[in-house]
């Protein structure tokens, strides 16, 4: 635990609490991010926004189309559940953060529909397996987290 350290000549206004505290705290995704989630733990669907001009859609959602700068925020469009690896690594350091015990595979999943990657688990696959190209598909989650880990990882297609 980090402590904080005083002067010895400044020692009349230092004052130091060892202890710990606990702070509850909430997330909010957003609107668009909550329409995403909901869709993943209600109808096991993956959604992306389409911008009307240049035709991209984008997952994870966002309000404008970073490519020509139109709001898309209402422009929902379903995605397939598979695609492709387009990029992963190998998680291979411990943290509190983390979604899953290391090692695992960390995938950017380029998924039918979509014209930019979504980053998440890949399972079932050995870490020499795995490559750029490699088919995948969306396996939910059997128990709503309220998360993006409604979507639990995806695997070989």
């Amino acid at each position: 635990m980090n402590t904080m350290t005083c002067k010895k000549e400044d020692t009349t206004h230092c004052f130091v609490f060892e202890g710990k505290m606990a702070l509850p705290n909430q997330y909010f995704v957003g609107r668009l991010g909550s329409k995403f989630i909901i869709a993943l733990r209600d109808r096991k669907k993956v959604m992306g926004l389409k911008c009307p001009k240049c035709e991209k859609t984008f997952v994870p959602p966002r309000e404008y189309c970073h490519i020509c700068q139109t709001k898309i925020d209402e422009n929902w469009v379903e995605l397939g559940s598979e695609g492709e690896v387009v990029n992963y690594t190998i998680v291979r350091y411990p943290g509190r953060h983390l979604p899953k015990k290391v090692p695992y595979i960390l995938g950017q999943i380029k998924l039918e529909g979509a014209d930019t990657p979504l980053t998440h688990i890949v399972e079932g696959v050995d870490f020499k397996d795995v490559h750029v190209g490699m088919r995948v598909k969306a396996v939910f989650a059997e128990k709503t987290t309220h998360t993006l880990l409604d979507l639990d990882h995806f695997e070989p297609a």
